[in-house]
């Protein structure tokens, strides 16, 4: 099956303002140097990734297959720091990839202030949609990609603001909260997608694409199905219930009930699969939980442990 490895970014430090601890720096560095050698295709920038600068960023990503990737962040000239987007072929499919970051209300330094370094040197996060917009734009009109993934590292009432209005996107990836697990979210014409929190999870967006349409998540036969189960339950009580009454305003109210929960049966019937138009495009997310029930490289985990000490308050 091929497989395409993102990055919504806000991946290489702990917090923002922990560019001082002894350990940021290696650590950051084996994260980008691990993500590149797994087959990582591309990463948005996040603010937790510019702590140490742009500079930093390049440097540590020149000779990578990794593209790091902004369609907003720009210079004090309005020139962007890195790619908007890249355009790559999964399973005989053009898939574009756009990155986001957060929009800065003004300029902000471009290097840590604290390296005395940069002084002066400003970059701004220009606003969200427009750059979105003409990016997913220019990817659907000139290079005729079949997908346009959005990732994301921006707060979530941005995100969710974007999906309002966005068009052309199959699919957001955000970063920012770190917000964890959940189900593909229906927005606006597209779809948000959690991809876990803090390296924690690793989410498995799976894609069927048989034809032109819009995504239909392939997980809500499954809950429909289990709801259905559910509701046979309650159905079952309710018309117990109607045998056992003889008040006719009793009997009234639960003939009621039960024809409304007949009408969300068959309603999830449908959607469970029997008598749905099979779609042409799908979608069914999961995630891999990484825990301790899955083995550490160990060639990785010496790497690890030069950063992180065993016994040490950050390992």
């Amino acid at each position: 099956m091929p497989v395409l490895v993102l990055d919504a970014g806000n991946a290489l430090f702990k917090s923002r303002d922990s560019g001082e601890a002894p350990d940021a720096r290696p650590r950051a560095e084996l994260l980008l140097a691990q993500m590149d050698a797994q087959g990582t295709t591309a990463m948005a920038v996040g603010a937790r990734d510019l702590v140490l600068g742009v500079d930093f960023l390049r440097k540590q990503t020149k000779k990578s297959r990794m593209k790091l990737l902004s369609a907003n962040l720009a210079d004090a000239q309005g020139k962007l720091l890195f790619p908007a987007s890249l355009v790559t072929e999964v399973g005989g499919l053009k898939v574009g990839v756009v990155g986001l970051s957060p929009a800065t209300p003004g300029p902000v330094p471009m290097e840590p202030q604290a390296k005395g370094r940069g002084a002066g040197v400003t970059m701004q996060g220009l606003p969200l949609q427009p750059a979105a917009a003409a990016e997913v734009k220019r990817l659907r009109e000139q290079s005729k990609v079949d997908i346009v993934l959005l990732l994301a590292a921006v707060p979530w009432v941005e995100v969710s603001k974007l999906a309002d209005v966005l068009e052309g996107v199959d699919f957001v990836l955000p970063s920012h909260e770190g917000r964890g697990t959940g189900i593909a979210q229906r927005q606006g014409l597209t779809t948000l997608v959690p991809p876990g929190e803090r390296g924690r999870q690793l989410a498995r967006l799976e894609l069927s694409v048989d034809g032109p349409g819009r995504f239909v998540d392939n997980s809500e036969p499954l809950r429909a199905k289990e709801n259905v189960r559910l509701l046979d339950t309650t159905l079952a009580k309710a018309r117990e219930r109607l045998q056992a009454t003889t008040e006719p305003a009793a009997r009234k109210n639960l003939t009621e009930a039960i024809a409304s929960l007949e009408v969300r049966r068959a309603s999830l019937q449908k959607t469970a699969g029997e008598g749905a138009t099979p779609s042409p495009r799908t979608h069914l997310l999961s995630y891999i939980q990484l825990g301790e029930d899955v083995p550490a490289d160990p060639a990785v985990q010496k790497l690890v442990e030069r950063v992180e000490p065993p016994g040490s308050a950050v390992h």
